[in-house]
């Protein structure tokens, strides 16, 4: 038996956070893309031999930020600093959310002072982000977390250790 992705996910979940109307849970979602974006194209822009190289370095910079807002899971596993736990934490707000994405876009609509490269991309996908959750903010939408994407292990058709040892 082989091990698929929708044995993981729960798209179902997916379906209902989507149709939910909650700005703030779209907001979550182009987070999670402006993780690999930014990681992505921070990379690529270090290959150039200009200034653009330092703002490649803060959208790296940036993606790993946005991954312990967008995933508070990881605080708790993660050896962090007080300080830097409780940096994250302020973010627990729409509103607070919508001010660090417009902050971070902002930075990286200034790298095209320099040069415009992609990371006009990873501007555009912050944007939208502060966007969401402005939207989410001035509708007076309830803070929410998603967490029907991944299937819990308690569930019955969660992939259990047989068919993981099958696959190795």
């Amino acid at each position: 038996m082989a091990l698929s992705i929708k044995q993981f996910v729960n798209f179902a979940g997916f379906v209902k956070d989507l149709k939910s109307f909650n700005f703030s849970v779209y907001a979550q979602y182009f987070g999670y893309i402006n993780i690999i974006v930014c990681m992505a194209l921070g990379i690529a822009n270090l290959f150039h031999v200009n200034a653009v190289i330092a703002f490649g370095i803060v959208a790296i910079v940036q993606s790993l930020i946005i991954l312990f807002v967008e995933v508070p899971f990881l605080l708790k596993i993660c050896p962090l600093s007080e300080n830097f736990i409780n940096f994250i934490k302020n973010f627990e707000t729409n509103g607070y959310r919508c001010i660090f994405y417009t902050l971070m876009a902002i930075v990286q609509w200034c790298s095209l002072a320099l040069m415009v490269t992609s990371l006009i991309v990873v501007a555009i996908c912050l944007t939208i982000s502060a966007i969401f959750y402005a939207i989410a903010y001035f509708k007076n939408q309830e803070f929410q977390h998603t967490t029907n994407v991944i299937k819990n292990p308690t569930d019955d058709d969660f992939p259990h250790d047989a068919v993981v040892r099958e696959m190795l």
